[in-house]
């Protein structure tokens, strides 16, 4: 029996979208006063693509490199495994709701059906303020890789320039940006294999100098750094606690395909493909990445400081110089200042579909609604772009402390909403069980729930708790550190209170959760893809 036959689950006045708070059909449609709504132009392999790049980024080019100088070469891998369990225990919550109902807004809108408004509220406007603060970071970005080769120009031309790229991609639609998210993730897949493999030749002597490394550098200076100069166990274990906000910042992103599935041509066949591959993806690019930066690089360094302001304290550069390769260092400089390019327009995108599933779900002005003919909303991109200019603050500070700022806030943000993510997912947990709805006929389902959900709320709540705790050590306070850390941990529960009392509705009772409502729109756009030709083909669609 399909869901929509189920009768005794859902009440006529939810099956037929008629609740007045119910976000979904009015985002769905283009909300009210709008005759344009958003279109499915995004292709299998730009929903590959973009599920890719939202985890390869300058967290792991760059950011890494502060990782290691806190938490040593094994505090850095082990951080970054705890990370990738967490990130994929998000990914399986999420991807089992949005496979099932890829709608505008994506776990935005969802947040509003299985839990109630005020939650979707909160979890929109950290959405919002998340992707558009993690722009600017990744501009600052761009302009510490530039520097790696001149500092004769200021930083704001490279900004700027980055800037225009980003904006002129987005205004051109999904599809153009899909397109563009497909060549550069593409670089950045490519980019970070030759990473590794080239890491691995390096750490067995195969560079020009010969020298071989082994685990060299986990004997002297050690496989932990005692932070802080704190001695034994503690100092260890708050060394390897120190990677856990940076790791957070690297794999922040992968949500992004949520956003994306409102505009996804086959939705039920796509994402969940794109879900199913998340785990390859953290074992391949993160998990063996940071293993083999930690062979190659020691963690008392020097060169591992991003407030020099160049792209030369990234691991793989500093790797790269110290085997005697002089080239190479410039053209993967290239790749990574591709792999800024990408992310900013990453954060721009989903930023603008955040604020349009927000005036969709009457949580911003309906304005944001407004969209072309082609289903570009205009306004909303246009207005998120206006954020990018907040780069410029680097021009006074170093665009490398800015940059650590705002990773700062965006992972932590970022964590709140593998928060909301998780919690809606039980709600949805408890709404199946409670109707009667058997979660292996979804599109896409996981044996591990709900027990994934529950370990990924509860650490992502754990990590931003303790986020800044290294300000509370004799003689580390920082107010920028205090700030950048629990100011989007305090902004949540200040956003769901207000809204709590300004919507007055409570949670949603399992047995009055709406599984039925846009079933129909849904189906209508999802089709069995054709089979392969020749082996080639098959190869491609298996990758794609």
């Amino acid at each position: 029996m399909s869901l929509k036959e189920k009768g005794d689950v859902v009440t006529t006045e939810k099956a037929s979208g008629s609740d007045p708070g119910d976000s979904i059909q009015r985002a769905e449609n283009g909300g009210p006063g709008t005759e344009n709504k958003l279109k499915r132009q995004l292709k299998n392999r730009h929903i590959a693509m973009i599920s890719i790049g939202g985890v390869i980024g300058t967290g792991l080019f760059l950011g890494t490199a502060t990782a290691l100088r806190n938490g040593g070469p094994l505090g850095l891998l082990l951080g970054y495994i705890l990370m990738g369990t967490i990130c994929y225990s998000v990914m399986v919550s999420l991807g089992e709701m949005i496979a099932f109902l890829p709608l505008p807004g994506g776990h935005i809108t969802l947040a509003r059906r299985f839990v109630n408004p005020a939650f979707s509220f909160t979890m929109g406007w950290n959405y919002w303020y998340n992707w558009t603060i993690i722009l600017p970071a990744e501009l600052s970005a761009s302009a510490v890789l530039v520097g790696f080769w001149t500092r004769d120009i200021s930083p704001a031309v490279w900004i700027t320039i980055c800037m225009v790229v980003v904006i002129a991609i987005n205004l051109l639609g999904a599809g153009a940006y899909g397109e563009a998210e497909f060549i550069f993730a593409s670089i950045k897949v490519i980019t970070i294999v030759g990473l590794i493999i080239l890491g691995i030749v390096l750490d067995l002597g195969g560079g020009p100098n010969h020298d071989r490394l082994g685990f060299r550098y986990w004997k002297d200076p050690g496989v932990f750094v005692q932070f802080n100069g704190i001695e034994g166990a503690t100092g260890r274990f708050l060394g390897w606690w120190a990677v856990m906000t940076q790791a957070a910042f690297s794999f922040i992103g992968t949500e992004i395909v949520a956003i994306a599935a409102g505009e996804a041509k086959n939705p039920r066949r796509n994402l969940p493909r794109a879900i199913r591959r998340v785990y390859i993806r953290i074992l391949l690019f993160y998990i063996l990445g940071t293993f083999v930066i930690g062979l190659l690089v020691p963690s008392n360094h020097p060169g591992l400081d991003l407030a020099d302001g160049t792209a030369a304290s990234s691991p793989f550069v500093i790797a790269i110089q110290s085997a005697g390769i002089r080239a190479l260092p410039s053209i993967i400089n290239a790749c990574l200042l591709t792999s800024a390019w990408s992310a900013a327009s990453s954060d721009l995108y989903t930023s603008s579909r955040a604020l349009y599933g927000l005036a969709g779900a009457g949580n911003a002005p309906k304005i944001f609604l407004r969209a072309t003919k082609g289903g570009l909303p205009y306004v909303s991109v246009v207005f998120c772009a206006l954020f990018s200019a907040l780069a410029y603050m680097g021009l006074g500070s170093g665009s490398g402390r800015v940059f650590g700022w705002f990773a700062n806030m965006t992972s932590v943000a970022g964590l709140m909403t593998w928060f909301g993510i998780s919690f809606t997912y039980l709600r949805f947990y408890a709404g199946t069980k409670a109707q009667g709805i058997d979660r292996t006929k979804l599109p896409y389902y996981s044996k591990m729930q709900p027990y994934a959900a529950w370990y990924a709320m509860c650490f992502s709540l754990l990590i931003c708790i303790l986020s800044g705790w290294s300000v509370f050590l004799r003689g580390r306070w920082l107010t920028e550190t205090f700030v950048t850390n629990y100011f989007p941990l305090a902004l949540f529960p200040i956003l769901y209170i207000g809204s709590r009392f300004y919507y007055r509705k409570p949670l949603v009772k399992p047995t009055d959760m709406d599984f039925v409502s846009n079933l129909d729109e849904i189906e209508a756009d999802s089709y069995d893809d054709p089979p392969p030709k020749n082996r080639l083909e098959a190869i491609w669609q298996w990758l794609m």
